[in-house]
């Protein structure tokens, strides 16, 4: 997390609104080697959740190591089920990690 006075990292991202001079609530995870992860971008007054956030890097992490796996929503942390997408479970993720 980090503030941007200037507007200018807002503004590289898009989420800069001239009109207002206000950023949208833009969260952004990039890798080490900067490839762009995860992107949430959401109206000012809205909040963002910091456990949420941490989960989304933790998961990242977690598929850069299995990229054939999926993290579904409820996933957590290493050890915790993941998915193999497949046509197979069109349809059928919700009953897949229940």
């Amino acid at each position: 997390m980090g503030s941007d006075p200037t507007g200018n990292i807002a503004r590289m991202f898009g989420v800069q609104d001239e009109s207002t001079g206000l950023a949208l609530r833009g969260t952004f995870i990039i890798s080490p080697d900067g490839k762009l992860f995860n992107i949430e971008v959401n109206y000012y007054n809205l909040g963002r959740s910091m456990d949420e956030i941490l989960r989304k890097v933790k998961a990242n992490v977690y598929l850069a190591a299995h990229g054939d796996e999926a993290c579904p929503v409820n996933w957590q942390q290493k050890g915790d089920t993941t998915l193999k997408p497949s046509a197979k479970l069109v349809g059928k993720v919700y009953d897949a990690v229940k």
